[in-house]
């Protein structure tokens, strides 16, 4: 039941904080109103933290934050809070480590109970109604009767935030060099982990973790090692075949409830889609197999489709839920299947395993593929490029009756850093497939966040209804700085990299924390928290610190700034402990362990027709160099300053290391032969 009468959330811009602003709940945003609220009239807190696809956050809505008698105990006894996971993942951080310190499992929605003074003392996720009214009853008691004993934990998990990450993972600076056999044994740990019958990581749920199979690709490519990269191209098929990639449309789901990729949790998130882009891409790179590139192509138009705003920039996520029913809008049942394909059922049910009564619950089918276009064209006599034509055909036709259904919610707010994945995504699709729509939405997404996310040096997390809000917080600084490094390599503007460097160069002032060596994942200058946390661990997105020290390594190369890269070696020197042990949850670290291990090379190009030549060139190298190029010399680059072009001003290739050149040559076969592993 809603509330005619909205609550505080009513003003708000983002779509879940709204889709609660009529619950009978007197929610409040996170403001200083609200914690002033608490203090003002000794109430504990309530945080209820969630984000607008989360499947477990509406079915709490429903059963608990529209119910009139949970409302009730709900405003009486406490202030109520609703966070959007997604515009403030620094007190998503932060609640969801107290909670993980209670021993208690993290997930969402996320509910904490904090002190008036904003410390934690209990939390947990989702709880059915029941259960929900008789927890608020207790701790409602608490508060009044055993307040000091609650206070008491609260400080406790107070000291626990704010314990340094150096103390509690005992991280120390090394002084011996990198070591080769440390890189192999990470990659090899990682590897050992995997599941050699559905790919992936050897655990159910299955996240993609695109991060993982982007170091192990990478470090095949410079370390040929046959068997790991076979699992991780196995790992990228199973996962292009399986029910979390919409076969119809293009585009990955979150994660699989299963180990076999098979049933997904529906939910489709631009952070994923950004990063699987650039993992496609790489495997496309190394193996030129047509399956990878269907699944850049058919991702791309998604991504145009569905989830491009009307100004370049790209939209958050589409919900798990169409009607009340959790992925209704991407399933089918056998006999509407049989009524639109005819003959073509016969095959297309093997290739999508459909079952008369359902390969899921409820007698729904996903379509999950699980033999080879080859392999089905064959056993049904038909050519393959018959086959594919014919697929082809009829992904067009049920996509059209798919969208005559109502569909999954959107939401429409555009956040920096996951636009700053999606930068790169695009990008990499178009150096290794030459796919032109990935190239202009890359370029157009650029333009976007320059014009709208951007106010002088500081880049802001959300934008929505023509306003960007919320200071962005190390995530949306590294990943855009990652992307802005990205669009130089399309078009070789230098803008992009002078923008790239002006970021960094902010995040360095306001974000750095000198005694430890790593960057806060908040600002501490834009808000008082009880904690100024930091991300060092990979989650679905990297961690922030192992990115940044991947930009410092690059923008030091570009702009010769030694300065970047003693810090990002600063970054890295005390995580080689933590490598060694357990490299699977510190794969980003381990990819930028690797770049510092293989020759640093610089490539500028000077002359007429760099550019076109560079583009050409940067088809063919790995990953981890920096590839400039120009038609004249320029100071404003360092990397690009006081070299020439041939006498006839045609462009020379100049390939470094460390800064010293060799001499330069014409042609990108004889380039080639000057790097290793191209």
């Amino acid at each position: 039941m809603s509330n005619t009468t909205p609550n505080e959330l009513i003003n708000s811009q983002s779509p879940y904080l709204l889709q609660h602003a009529h619950n009978p709940v007197s929610w409040y945003p996170w403001s200083p109103e609200a914690l002033a609220k608490a203090i003002a009239e000794d109430k504990p807190i309530l945080v209820s933290i969630g984000y607008s696809a989360c499947h477990w956050c509406h079915v709490m809505e429903r059963e608990s934050f529209e119910d009139l008698d949970t409302a009730k105990i709900m405003n009486e006894h406490f202030v109520c809070i609703k966070i959007d996971r997604e515009e403030r993942p620094d007190l998503d951080n932060i609640y969801m480590d107290s909670v993980t310190a209670m021993g208690l499992q993290g997930g969402w929605p996320l509910n904490v109970f904090l002190m008036p003074d904003q410390r934690p003392f209990y939390g947990g996720t989702y709880f059915p109604n029941a259960q929900w009214k008789g927890l608020l009853k207790n701790i409602a008691e608490a508060f009044v009767s055993h307040k000091d004993e609650l206070q008491k934990s609260a400080e406790g998990f107070g000291r626990s935030l704010q314990q340094k990450d150096s103390e509690k993972y005992q991280l120390v600076q090394e002084t011996k060099a990198l070591d080769r056999a440390e890189l192999d044994h990470m990659a090899q740990t990682i590897h050992s982990n995997t599941d050699p019958k559905w790919g992936g990581m050897n655990r159910a749920p299955k996240f993609p973790m695109p991060s993982i199979w982007q170091f192990l690709l990478e470090y095949t490519h410079h370390y040929p090692s046959p068997a790991i990269q076979k699992t991780a191209l196995f790992t990228l098929e199973k996962i292009g075949m399986g029910g979390i990639y919409d076969q119809l449309r293009g585009g990955f789901a979150r994660y699989s409830v299963d180990g076999e990729w098979f049933a997904p949790h529906f939910e489709k998130m631009l952070y994923d889609n950004g990063q699987l882009l650039s993992l496609y891409s790489l495997a496309y790179k190394l193996t030129e197999a047509p399956f990878f590139n269907e699944k850049i192509t058919e991702t791309i138009l998604w991504l145009k489709e569905e989830m491009l705003q009307e100004d370049g920039g790209f939209y958050a996520a589409l919900d798990a839920d169409s009607e009340g029913v959790e992925g209704k809008f991407y399933t089918w049942d056998h006999e509407e299947l049989e009524a639109l394909l005819g003959e073509d059922q016969k095959w297309f049910n093997k290739l999508y395993n459909i079952q008369t009564k359902g390969n899921w619950e409820d007698g729904i089918n996903i379509l999950f593929q699980t033999k080879s276009y080859e392999e089905i064209a064959q056993k049904h006599h038909i050519p393959l490029d018959e086959f594919l034509s014919r697929l082809s055909e009829i992904k067009t036709k049920l996509l059209k009756v798919r969208n005559l259904r109502i569909a999954p919610g959107l939401d429409d707010k555009v956040l920096s850093g996951w636009n700053g994945l999606c930068i790169s995504g695009l990008v990499d699709a178009y150096l290794c497939t030459g796919n032109e729509t990935a190239k202009t939405l890359a370029i157009n997404c650029g333009e976007f966040i320059l014009a709208h996310m951007l106010k002088g040096q500081e880049l802001f997390r959300s934008y929505k209804s023509g306003k960007a809000y919320t200071p962005a917080f190390l995530e949306d600084y590294a990943a855009v700085i990652q992307g802005f490094i990205k669009l130089y390599e399309i078009d070789f503007e230098l803008r992009w990299l002078q923008q790239a460097k002006a970021l960094t160069d902010f995040t360095l002032e306001h974000f750095w924390d000198e005694s430890e060596g790593f960057f806060y994942f908040n600002n501490p200058d834009a808000e008082k928290l009880i904690a100024n946390k930091k991300e060092i661990f990979d989650n679905v997105i990297p961690s922030s610190n192992a990115q940044m020290g991947h930009n410092l390594h690059l923008l030091s190369k570009y702009f010769y700034e030694d300065h970047y890269s003693e810090l990002s070696n600063r970054m890295l020197s005390p995580m080689r402990k933590l490598l060694i042990s357990d490299p699977g949850f510190l794969s980003k670290w381990a990819h930028l362990y690797l770049y510092k291990t293989m020759p640093q090379a610089e490539i500028a190009i000077i002359g007429k027709g760099a550019k076109q030549l560079a583009g050409n060139l940067g088809r063919q190298i790995p990953s981890g160099y920096a590839l400039a190029a120009s038609h004249s010399a320029t100071d404003e680059l360092p990397v690009l300053a006081h070299k020439v072009a041939d006498t006839d001003g045609n462009a020379l290739i100049y390939v470094c290391f460390d800064r010293t050149c060799h001499q330069p040559v014409s042609s990108l076969e004889e380039a080639l032969k000057l790097l290793p592993n191209s």
